[in-house]
């Protein structure tokens, strides 16, 4: 076991599910992804492209297009690649057939030629549309065998239909896919084509299809004609509305799993659907709070299928409506979380499709912000990032973005309060690419006297509110065996003492005291979002005073400097009628022993009674390093006193309600979601 906290050590801390709707930020599947999954942003434009790419666009899949399998660890598209803007056939063809990896910028609208022309895609590209603006005309996007790692985005493909409602002559599809694995199609608006809007064929495998409009057409969405039993898809929100068959059909898939879609059917129009979800041949389906309006036969599975049905709701529908057999738990493969089927038709008419708003135009980002480069070489306009930090003017109105070149950057980084809207950013293919990191401990002497205390030790330190992270790590190395000597071994990496901070496809690594959540004063707010991330270490290294969200990440739980394995995740000192810590849809595990670490303890920082601290985890993966009783007392103070409980968790680690491991009720849970936490904040990409 670690020491308890003693009171008079110098530790100076001052006291909806997705990020907006239509905005999915998603991560490598929680089950199965390993410490240094990647997570790519773009490179810098080429000569054509008159703007980068949106902010958004370096997103990653979720669902089965996040998963590690085939040699592909979740998909992300172009990133590392140059962007490029594209306003005509000839351009967009070069690029997506391109060897090496692109993103893509459609700004305009781009007719086929001859109609019905679809792009043969090679792997390792985004394209995605500028704004609403995107247009593909009279046809769409093949993806052939062993094509891998492609996202299609904000885009419009339309109007390839040849006059002949079910079409057998003409294969015009907006997107087809024969044998290609990790595709993600996000965001689009796929109507009036002369064949299917999405066929999934021979074998093609790890697709995720999400927040989509589909539209205007007779057979909607086909997946499998194989003998083969491959197909992992996920396909979730989704308005598929006035189509008539195949919405989808699913033949021969080994794992499919629909949620929260919404199938419309209108009253009074020409368009009449013959079936909803169809589960065929040996496909196992795992079908979860979507909703059927008006249409016919809304489920049906072959009798050698699986459709296991869960929180869906039917409106005016008729025919069959099955379900039947055993399927698979999807959560075992990723997170993910639902909403309500009730909720469906507002928040897919306005989040479903091609964004404006939320998915700026680059040309609309680059007004607003500024960029400032950093590259330990000289090649930027920086050396360091503390003198890009410098350089942004006091009180700035609007964002600045550090943009920082891969490499290891020995050095101590701190915004201050009065630099307000800082993004870092490393620019590498991997967020191991461009490290921040020192070595400073609570006990450290400073070079004017004294010790730095462990808010002090933090490799970067942040103050200003409305600060971003991305794509980078930010590390203590501090070497507890070389120091057994100093008094003080809490090494923070990264210390936080402002609102709005959002830590977005980053590493944060240390040992003791890793990650400091804190605010600038106790009767401040402090909001901290930190997603698609791992964060690493072994004693309290989640902790602090902040309103602070965990959400759709992996935090690693690592052995003591001697060998041991001994633990706590969090140490919330969290002020009375304050929201605390949330670790939500995320993964904790490690390569330490079985029952060695607590989830918490409660930090009465100062021996403040007044406190009131909070950990909750919920829906997330626990692996059998967590104690079956997972929380404990620190300083004389009891965690029972507290606040401190679990909801749906998972995995060896995770156990019944009792006494000495307290459950949140449903109702309980309902108030203790992802919005709770951030309060009316929605923290989006800049």
């Amino acid at each position: 076991m670690s020491e308890p906290r003693s009171k008079a050590r110098p530790r100076h801390r001052r006291s909806r599910t997705a990020l907006a709707v239509g905005v999915p930020l998603a991560l490598t599947a929680a089950g199965t992804f390993a410490y240094g999954t990647d997570l790519g942003v773009l490179g810098s434009s080429v000569q054509q492209a008159s703007a980068a790419a949106p902010a958004w666009a370096t997103d990653t899949a979720d669902g089965f297009a996040s998963v590690n399998s085939l040699g592909q660890n979740g998909t992300y598209g172009g990133r590392g690649g140059k962007t490029v803007t594209v306003k005509t056939l000839a351009e967009l063809e070069k690029y997506a057939t391109a060897t090496e990896p692109y993103v893509i910028v459609v700004a305009g609208t781009i007719t086929m030629n001859p109609v019905g022309k679809e792009i043969k895609v090679k792997s390792d590209k985004t394209i995605v549309g500028a704004g609403t603006t995107g247009h593909i005309v009279g046809g769409g996007f093949f993806l052939g065998q062993g094509v891998h790692n492609v996202i299609i985005r904000n885009l419009t493909i339309r109007d390839a239909y040849q006059g002949i409602w079910n079409d057998k002559d003409h294969d015009f599809d907006a997107v087809q896919m024969d044998g290609a694995h990790h595709v993600w199609i996000d965001h689009n608006d796929l109507r009036h084509m002369a064949d299917g809007l999405i066929d999934v064929r021979k074998d093609s495998t790890n697709v995720t299809v999400s927040w989509n409009k589909l539209s205007d057409n007779n057979k909607t969405f086909g997946i499998g004609w194989t003998e083969n039993v491959k197909t992992d898809i996920t396909i979730h929100h989704n308005w598929i509305r006035e189509t008539e068959q195949r919405n989808p059909s699913t033949d021969n898939a080994a794992h499919a799993h629909l949620y929260n879609n919404f199938l419309e059917d209108a009253p009074g129009t020409a368009i009449k659907s013959a079936y909803g979800n169809y589960s065929r041949g040996a496909t196992k389906m795992v079908l979860e709070n979507s909703l059927f309006k008006g249409v016919n036969n809304p489920v049906i599975k072959d009798s050698g299928a699986a459709v296991v049905q869960r929180g869906n709701s039917f409106s005016g529908t008729s025919g069959r409506n099955e379900s039947g057999g055993t399927a698979f738990d999807p959560k075992t493969y990723y997170p993910y979380s639902l909403d309500k089927a009730a909720d469906l038709p507002s928040i897919l008419k306005s989040g479903a499709g091609p964004r404006a708003s939320i998915g700026t135009t680059a040309s609309t980002k680059a007004a607003a912000a500024t960029t400032l480069t950093v590259a330990a070489d000289g090649s930027g306009q920086y050396r360091t990032v503390q003198a890009a930090v410098n350089a942004v003017p006091a009180n700035n109105p609007s964002r600045v973005v550090i943009a920082v070149k891969p490499g290891t950057y020995r050095e101590l980084v701190k915004v201050p309060s009065n630099k307000p809207h800082v993004t870092i950013r490393g620019t590498g293919s991997s967020r191991k690419d461009t490290t921040i990191v020192y070595n400073n401990a609570s006990g450290t002497p400073k070079p004017g006297g004294g010790t730095y205390g462990t808010g002090g030790s933090a490799t970067v330190a942040v103050e200003a509110d409305d600060f971003q992270a991305r794509n980078l790590t930010i590390s203590n190395d501090f070497d507890e065996k070389a120091n057994q000597s100093l008094n003080g071994h809490q090494a923070v990496a990264l210390r936080t003492a402002a609102d709005k901070v959002f830590l977005d496809g980053i590493i944060v690594s240390g040992d003791q005291d890793t990650l400091l959540l804190d605010t600038a004063a106790k009767d401040r707010p402090g909001r901290v979002y930190v997603s698609n991330s791992y964060v690493i270490g072994n004693v309290d290294f989640i902790f602090g005073r902040a309103t602070a969200v965990v959400d759709k990440s992996v935090i690693t739980l690592k052995k003591r400097w001697n060998g041991t394995s001994a633990g706590y995740v969090t140490a919330p000192s969290t002020a009375a009628n304050r929201k605390g810590i949330l670790i939500a849809n995320s993964t904790v595990n490690g390569d330490v022993s079985n029952g060695s670490f607590y989830l918490g303890r409660p930090w009465h920082a100062g021996g403040d009674a007044t406190l009131d601290p909070q950990t909750t985890v919920r829906n997330t993966n626990l692996s059998a390093a967590i104690k079956s009783t997972p929380w404990t007392d620190m300083s004389g103070f009891s965690w029972k006193d507290d606040r401190f409980a679990e909801y749906g968790n998972y995995g060896a680690g995770a156990g019944p309600a009792s006494t000495n491991r307290p459950h949140l009720s449903d109702a309980q849970a309902a108030n203790q979601e992802v919005a709770d936490w951030l309060a009316g904040w929605t923290p989006s990409a800049s």
